[in-house]
C-alpha cells in the first residue's frame, strides 16, 4: 500500500495529513514532503497520522529527523495519532516522551 501526504495551512500552522502505510518502501514520500515544508520556512508543523494504519521504524526515523530539523530552526512538530497500534510503536520506543501527541485534530488545534 502506498502513502498519501498532503498539506494545508491552518492559521500559522501547517497540517500534514498522512494516509496509508509508512514503511521502508513508502517513507520517502513523507520525508520529501516534510523536508520541502521545512525548507520553505514552515516552522509550526502538525502531522496528522489518523489515516495511517501501520508505521515501521523507517517512518519513526523520518519523523524524528524532521523534528530535529525543525527544532534547529526554533520550530515545532506535533503529531495526531488515533490508531492504537500506531501509538503503541511510539510508546514502545519511548518516542511518546519526545513528541507532543494529540488524540484528535481538534485537540491539537485548540
Amino acid at each position: 500500500m502506498d502513502v498519501s501526504v498532503t498539506s494545508r495551512e491552518h492559521g500559522p500552522r501547517t497540517i500534514i495529513e498522512v494516509a496509508g502505510e509508512i514503511d521502508v518502501y513508502t517513507a520517502h514520500g513523507l520525508r520529501e514532503k516534510l523536508a520541502e515544508l521545512i525548507d520553505s520556512q514552515h516552522r509550526d508543523l502538525l502531522v496528522d497520522l489518523r489515516g495511517v494504519g501501520f508505521m515501521d521504524s523507517t517512518g519513526l526515523g523520518v519523523l524524528v529527523g524532521a523534528l530535529k530539523r525543525v527544532r534547529g530552526f526554533g520550530g515545532n512538530l506535533q503529531l495526531v495519532i488515533a490508531q492504537e497500534k500506531v501509538l503503541k510503536v511510539f510508546r514502545i520506543t519511548a518516542l511518546d516522551q519526545v513528541f507532543v501527541i494529540h488524540e484528535s485534530l481538534e485537540d491539537a488545534l485548540a
